[in-house]
């Protein structure tokens, strides 16, 4: 089947968004920090969120990874750290009304961005070479921009890009004509007043300075600026977050009227109200606790009033994460620290990604139509497991049968004459060892996904040919199908079922193999989850040489799992390696000469991965990676 047309065909990069992260968390040192990609790069003021730009993607691969790490370096070690937020919260709401706004913010972005590139340079000298690098290639762009625009009569953009080019010149020569537009009187004054920005120090005295040079430039350009080249790099949410800081948060009102009741004779009369529900068996907690900010002074005592904290919930489960350590200042180490421990509440055993999603294990049940389509499938690749099974036996009978000479200990050989030739002989050999049972297990997933309809036949054919060879070979194994369910997944819960087509106790019994015929291709796929989860499986296996093999198209596609998709099934691919596990991605069926395909299937599994357009060549292909697993269990 040929593929919809996509038009916006971009393919991750997961390596690079792997080191990405990694530099995003080094220098932030929070372990929760996001990389997300986006029209132009930013920071957000309150999630752990960088945002790097998609400008980068067209150029070639060295200068785009340097100067998307620069987008990263200049975000976290420039705008969260030394950029003011009031002061670009104050000049967004001064330009919000006035003219010539666009230019206003932009000629304000790039100019924050080149103070704090000196900044970052001072702070990390490693980083000079990416800022070189961001330079040129905006100096490189700008002049095609400054050209392009002043032939389509885009004043305020090409003034923009002759402002950049003007103050990232290194010579004089370099310089380009700023308002060529304007009269004399105002290019003398602007050539006065471009210079001042090398005095500003702080966000406001560069905010200053753009409104001034934007101030002098409203009665010569009519029009606003058309491109948008950036935006102001404080991502912020709605407007309500805008102007509420941590303080306003878990601030306590005091009363509006400060009277207090006199104190009255009598008996007291006392009436409980309990707050309790199904939820909890004893009453109890913060249910019924709120802020008074209207009401007289009283002389009851009580000890419950307190500010509100954000972790305030019903039968909240409080787990601290305190260590000790050998030294005392705790509060100090902890913050010069990553938390190796996540907060509580917080788990996501199978990655942040599929915090949302739910594991449903379905049982096999194959029927007679089942079976035989099975007995139909297992005579049509029956010459190719005799041929791989033949072919293993021999290399095991070879290494059983082999002799192992030159060896400091063992039987004495006949031939003698090394003994008086090499310096230190080495006269004995020993007979092969006795052959024993393969130490391996093998996990297979496959995607069930809608994309496989046009590959699940051959992928079946292909799972029948594995199980049969591993089920000769006494190899343990299990074969399980993944999807998830687009009509019921929601943001707060996202069902994939796994159907358990071979499982590892019931492998090797001559009756297994007709429920793989049950797999069938369904809607969405979410590969992480399912490789995290298998990745548990092979981990309570005593077996020494654990394989995870993967029947895919290499494109995961699941509820908010379009972004992020190729980074997360990347990263459990990663995860399992580092584990111990050997995970190999197969590809059956034809489409595996389609580009976009093997890039997105190379950017997840690197160099493990193996394309089959049929099974006939499956046993070539299969055979050499079988040898090498095999032979490390022996």
């Amino acid at each position: 089947m040929e593929r919809f047309m996509m038009f916006n065909d971009r393919t991750v990069d997961s390596s690079l968004v792997m080191q990405l992260s990694d530099l995003a968390q080094t220098l932030m040192r929070r372990r929760d920090v996001a990389i997300q990609f986006a029209a132009h790069s930013g920071v957000h003021c309150v999630k752990p969120v960088v945002y790097v730009s998609h400008f980068w993607d067209g150029y070639p691969p060295l200068e785009r990874e340097t100067a998307m790490k620069s987008d990263v370096g200049l975000r976290i070690i420039g705008t969260y750290r030394h950029t003011d937020r009031l002061a670009v919260r104050a000049f967004r709401h001064a330009v919000e009304s006035r003219p010539l706004s666009k230019l206003s913010k932009q000629l304000f972005t790039f100019a924050e961005d080149l103070r704090l590139e000196a900044v970052c340079e001072r702070e990390r000298p490693g980083m000079k070479r990416w800022f070189r690098t961001r330079r040129r290639l905006y100096r490189r762009y700008f002049t095609q921009q400054w050209q392009a625009n002043r032939t389509r009569g885009a004043w305020a953009d090409q003034f923009l890009a002759g402002m950049y080019l003007r103050l990232t010149a290194d010579s004089p020569l370099d310089d380009a004509p700023l308002a060529p537009m304007a009269d004399e009187a105002v290019q003398a004054r602007l050539e006065t007043l471009w210079p001042q920005f090398f005095d500003a120090s702080s966000t406001a005295e560069v905010a200053d300075w753009a409104f001034a040079v934007v101030e002098l430039m409203k009665d010569v350009l009519p029009h606003d600026m058309v491109n948008a080249y950036t935006s102001l790099p404080i991502v912020e949410d709605d407007a309500d977050e805008k102007t509420m800081t941590l303080q306003d948060l878990k601030r306590t009102n005091p009363l509006e009227n400060r009277d207090a009741l006199q104190e009255a004779d009598g008996e007291a009369k006392r009436q409980v109200l309990p707050t309790w529900h199904r939820e909890t068996s004893r009453a109890g907690g913060s249910f019924l606790r709120f802020e008074l900010e209207r009401g007289s002074r009283t002389e009851i005592i009580s000890d419950k009033a307190r500010p509100g904290e954000d972790g305030d919930q019903a039968l909240a489960v409080v787990k601290g994460t305190s260590r000790p350590t050998a030294r005392n200042e705790y509060g100090l180490e902890a913050q010069a620290s990553f938390s190796e421990q996540p907060p509580a509440g917080n788990s996501a055993p199978y990655g942040e990604a599929n915090r949302q999603a739910d594991l449903v294990l379905l049982p096999s049940s194959p029927n007679l139509a089942h079976l035989e389509q099975y007995r139909a499938k297992q005579a049509a690749v029956a010459p190719y497991r005799k041929r791989l099974v033949r072919i293993m036996e021999q290399w095991l009978e070879h290494k059983r049968s082999a002799w192992r000479t030159n060896l400091p200990v063992g039987r004495l050989r006949k031939q003698l004459v090394s003994f008086f030739t090499d310096e230190r002989p080495r006269l004995f050999y020993k007979k092969g060892e006795p052959t024993r049972r393969f130490d391996a297990v093998f996990g297979l997933l496959v995607d069930c996904s809608a994309s496989m309809h046009d590959k699940m036949e051959e992928t079946k054919t292909g799972l029948v040919l594995c199980h049969e060879v591993l089920k000769t070979l006494r190899v343990p194994h299990q074969i399980v199908g993944f999807w998830e369910d687009a009509n019921e997944a929601a943001a707060s819960r996202q069902p994939n079922y796994l159907q358990m087509a071979v499982s590892f106790h019931r492998s090797l019994e001559p009756s297994s193999g007709p429920a793989i015929l049950q797999l069938e291709p369904h809607e969405d796929n979410r590969d992480g989850l399912a490789i995290r989860w298998m990745t548990e499986q092979l981990l309570k296996r005593p077996e020494a040489q654990k394989v995870l093999l993967v029947f895919s198209d290499g494109e995961p596609a699941a509820y908010g799992y379009e972004q992020n998709g190729i980074i997360d099934t990347h990263e459990a691919v990663a995860e399992a390696r580092r584990r111990g596990i050997e995970v190999v991605n197969l590809f059956l069926g034809h489409g595996a000469d389609d580009e976009s395909t093997r890039r997105t299937i190379e950017n997840i599994y690197g160099r493990f991965r193996v394309f089959v357009p049929h099974v006939s060549e499956l046993p070539d292909r299969l055979l050499p990676l079988l040898k090498t697993w095999l032979q490390k269990s022996l």
